[in-house]
């Protein structure tokens, strides 16, 4: 139905897209209105500006590579979580590793208590932007209010030359047990299948990608049942079911951070894209290298301790391949 391409050496007309989970990509200030005292100065993590510029350019580093050894670009969309505003992500596009690589930014501010954003990169000479909007996913907490979280982005525009649509997610964490929180995943899930139901119905045959961190694996109910339905296709099954992952929770890997397409991104067709590889990005620099958790994902932080990482996540990418 599909194919892999493994051969060495860079591809013709390969383009990446990819999707990464930056692990509270604060700024050092203080914003009134959202919870994110830990990430001052001042704060319980100390979090001041040479930690923020020195994690912005371990970010860069990294991201400037996915996909660089089969295509010749850098990344033609990047979708990342854990962003606090815009200003953080206009920092990470001038640093020294992206500054050249001439890349937009999709932004809106969420409700979410801690002030955390989903938001969309794209390379400017590959990616014409047309639209963007949010859609806002309601839940109730255990007191009846309503439970704050992030909005669902959704990305219209042109992929050299062919429209895409583009869906970012960061959906409820697990933080209060896996069984507990499923619900507020599964309302996720039916939301974002909402979403593709009205793209489906305004464009025929609509190209759509979906990403984010799922807090939730391939396997999962919330996303096998009620998000991959018969015109999608998730490539992170396969890579879950040979034992690849983006984050460990105590001692058990998980892939939560997943990029879906439809269907008829598989195939080949004459000036379409079509996929053609997925892969986690865990280079051995992005691993804790000695300890209890060597091998795990070097993040900047545990607790309250500083460790100077890059994040508690590996990034992932798919290559799309321009016929």
């Amino acid at each position: 139905m599909f194919s892999y391409f493994k051969s060495s050496g860079k591809i013709e007309q390969a383009y990446t897209i990819a999707f990464y989970n930056l692990e509270n990509l604060f700024d050092t200030k203080d914003d009134p209105n959202t919870l994110d005292d830990d990430f001052t100065p001042k704060g319980r993590k100390n979090w001041h500006y040479k930690r923020y510029k020195r994690k912005l350019k371990k970010l860069g580093s990294v991201m400037v590579q996915l996909g660089n050894e089969r295509s010749y670009h850098s990344p033609a969309i990047i979708g990342v979580v854990e962003v606090e505003n815009k200003n953080v992500l206009v920092d990470l596009v001038n640093t020294n590793n992206l500054k050249n690589e001439n890349y937009g930014i999709v932004h809106y501010d969420s409700p979410d208590e801690r002030g955390i954003d989903v938001a969309l990169l794209y390379k400017k000479e590959l990616f014409e932007l047309l639209h963007s909007e949010t859609y806002p996913l309601y839940l109730d907490a255990e007191n009846g209010e309503r439970d704050y979280t992030r909005d669902v982005l959704l990305v219209k525009g042109n992929l050299n030359g062919e429209l895409v649509h583009i869906l970012v997610n960061h959906w409820p964490s697990r933080r209060s047990g896996e069984d507990f929180t499923e619900i507020k995943r599964i309302k996720a899930a039916e939301l974002v299948s909402s979403i593709t139901y009205k793209i489906n119905n305004e464009t025929a045959d609509a190209k759509i990608i979906i990403m984010g961190d799922f807090n939730d694996d391939p396997t999962s109910k919330s996303v096998k049942n009620y998000l991959v339905n018969d015109t999608f296709y998730n490539p992170m099954e396969r890579l879950i079911n040979t034992g690849n992952g983006t984050l460990n929770h105590k001692s058990t890997w998980h892939l939560f951070d997943q990029i879906i397409f439809s269907k008829n991104f598989i195939g080949i067709e004459e000036n379409k894209h079509s996929f053609k590889y997925a892969e986690v990005f865990d280079k051995h620099f992005l691993k804790e290298w000695k300890g209890k958790y060597k091998g795990n994902p070097f993040r900047t932080y545990v607790g309250k301790w500083y460790l100077g990482g890059f994040s508690d996540h590996f990034p992932v990418y798919v290559y799309l391949k321009k016929n």
